[in-house]
């Protein structure tokens, strides 16, 4: 399989591109809330609101999915099975939780009834940066994270067959 690893560049570029944007939009959307005034126009508000669900749904989200896709694609091409792997994985489930966070507080400003205010945009993004440069940290340094207790199971691949009956071809 030496042609899928000449893949392997091409996939990082993708990976890095998209990790880029879906960053750069779990950024913005916060910012673009922060414009939601009671005091401004009602046709203004409907377009800030239109904006950032437009964008989450239709942007920010599928970007996001395919970081996952090609992040994990990456994982497996190249047998990543290391303890720094799994820190980087746990950052980037925190990650999906604020992803997740900022689509509900995009619901709840704009559809829900009632007041609402969105949080100050200095706490999702310091929450963000805080899980990108946690995430960077671990890939380009890889830092040897040996002392950690983990399970076994978790380090290497078992080669064991699922729970369930799985198709013939």
């Amino acid at each position: 399989m030496i042609w899928i690893e000449g893949l392997v560049p091409h996939l990082k570029a993708l990976h890095v591109s998209f990790v880029a944007v879906w960053v750069a939009g779990l950024i913005a959307l916060p910012r673009m809330l922060a414009r939601h005034d009671r005091a401004i126009m009602q046709a203004e508000f409907a377009q800030i609101r239109r904006a950032t669900h437009f964008g989450y749904v239709w942007v920010i989200t599928p970007v996001a999915v395919l970081a996952i896709f090609t992040g994990s694609t990456l994982i497996f091409i190249r047998e990543v099975f290391t303890v720094w792997i799994f820190g980087k994985l746990v950052l980037v489930t925190a990650l999906v939780a604020t992803h997740a966070w900022v689509g509900h507080t995009i619901i709840a400003v704009a559809e829900t009834e009632g007041e609402h205010e969105p949080p100050e945009p200095l706490v999702p993004t310091l929450l963000i940066f805080s899980l990108v440069i946690g995430v960077l940290f671990l890939v380009l340094a890889k830092p040897e994270l040996g002392e950690l207790p983990m399970p076994s199971w978790l380090l290497q691949p078992l080669n064991r067959q699922l729970p369930f009956d799985t198709p013939k071809p």
